[in-house]
């Protein structure tokens, strides 16, 4: 039997960071963001440019004229992730599937609106990354091309980090340095495959 645990967290908690401990650790991690880089550059490209004609240079999403074209218009922004997300979703579930084939104990899948998606559902326990408020926005401040419109789409998408907490099964705190998140994680792999 496969664990899968959702790993989950809003912009600026330090999520890819305990997706990099879990990969340390040995442990295969299915990358959301990772999948729709490799599909903008692959199977989602020309759905993209049926939908959002110019989005498109050499083959590859223009994700800058993608932004132009859907931040801050919610009606664009949710036909793109029409076609994105399921997208993403079969590539995970495929993962998972692949993972249990392989009879791996556990899985992590990183999922940046795990549960704005439903997609605790296909998971067996989720961890919620996070930190204090201040540190939040000390990391999303120092993200090259971040923008206050950016973030304010980000965030709108986003459920409150106080129902993230209430609803995880699992919280881990990244403010208190990579040792701190690291020991965290190694205690979660113990209780996770005794």
């Amino acid at each position: 039997m496969t664990f899968v645990l959702g790993l989950t967290g809003s912009i600026g908690m330090g999520k890819s960071a305990t997706a990099a401990i879990f990969r340390a650790l040995g442990v295969h991690v299915h990358d959301s963001d990772a999948t729709v880089h490799a599909l903008y550059s692959g199977a989602a490209a020309p759905l993209i440019e049926a939908a959002f004609p110019g989005s498109i240079k050499n083959g590859v999403v223009d994700r800058a004229a993608l932004s132009a074209k859907v931040i801050g218009d919610d009606a664009a922004m949710r036909r793109l992730e029409a076609i994105v997300h399921p997208l993403v979703r079969t590539s995970r579930l495929a993962f998972v599937e692949a993972a249990k084939a392989r009879g791996e104990k556990l899985v992590v899948v990183d999922i940046p609106l795990l549960f704005e998606t439903g997609a605790e559902a296909e998971t067996d326990a989720v961890l919620l990354v996070t930190a204090p408020e201040t540190v939040q926005k000390q990391r999303i401040a120092a993200r090259p091309g971040m923008t206050q419109e950016k973030l304010a789409t980000i965030l709108e998408k986003q459920m409150p980090d106080s129902e993230k907490r209430r609803r995880a099964d699992f919280i881990l705190d990244t403010s208190l340095g990579h040792e701190e998140a690291q020991r965290q994680v190694k205690e979660l792999l113990k209780k996770i495959l005794r």
